[in-house]
């Protein structure tokens, strides 16, 4: 079994009495260490996938296992316990918390982490070191650049090490220099030893990753 499985994944979406399946009889996997991107146009289901394998939406059938886990057995609380020690999420909107420094931002995964008082904020820190902002850790969101708050971003989703990172367009709201670096971040990470699925719709990101998924229409057409 792959690190990431998915066996035979479907997920409908429902409008009144009408069903939309977003994927479709997927089966894939990813090996630990991969760093993979996904592609497909617009609405052919490649963040719906990604959302799946976050555990941030239940397949309507099939199998999504990370580990050796299947999400789908996982109540909300053992759910919310796999997310924080399996994942970190990066998003093309950056969903940082505008009054709050980007310091105590990158801290968010942590407050809800056993045994991180008194070091959350050493941890926060040392993950705004590896993104280059350990200078500007004091500033709010509002007073970093989009490259710079995309980058507060990834150290929120590394801080607590964990062995996935799962990102979403991360290059889209950035100019193509800013963006180069973002690539240049995930591939670090990747060759550090994370995980890194990429969904992106860029011919030219896609070629920073070791493989690429394209999907159409809800089904994986090449991987």
């Amino acid at each position: 079994m792959a690190f990431i499985d998915l066996k035979d994944v479907t997920k409908a979406f429902h409008a009144g009495e009408e069903e939309y399946p977003a994927v479709r009889g997927v089966s894939l996997g990813i090996e630990s260490g991969e760093f993979v991107a996904v592609m497909g146009p617009s609405g052919s289901g490649k963040s719906t996938l990604l959302s799946l394998v976050g555990g941030l939406s239940h397949a309507t059938s099939g199998i999504v296992s990370v580990d050796g886990i299947d999400l789908g057995s996982l109540g909300p609380n053992k759910l919310s316990d796999f997310r924080r020690e399996y994942l970190g999420f990066v998003f093309q909107s950056f969903y940082l918390v505008p009054y709050l420094t980007a310091l105590e931002n990158v801290m968010l995964p942590l407050t809800v982490q056993p045994g991180m008082n008194g070091t959350a904020g050493d941890a926060a820190q040392e993950a705004l070191r590896k993104v280059g902002l350990a200078a500007k850790s004091r500033r709010l969101p509002s007073q970093l650049s989009g490259g710079e708050q995309e980058r507060v971003a990834i150290a929120r989703a590394i801080v607590n090490k964990p062995p996935v990172i799962l990102a979403d367009e991360p290059t889209g709201n950035l100019d193509t220099k800013t963006g180069d670096q973002v690539l240049d971040m995930l591939q670090d990470l990747n060759r550090g030893g994370h995980t890194v699925v990429m969904v992106t719709h860029n011919v030219e990101n896609a070629k920073r990753a070791g493989r690429t998924i394209e999907i159409r229409d809800g089904q994986v057409v090449s991987n």
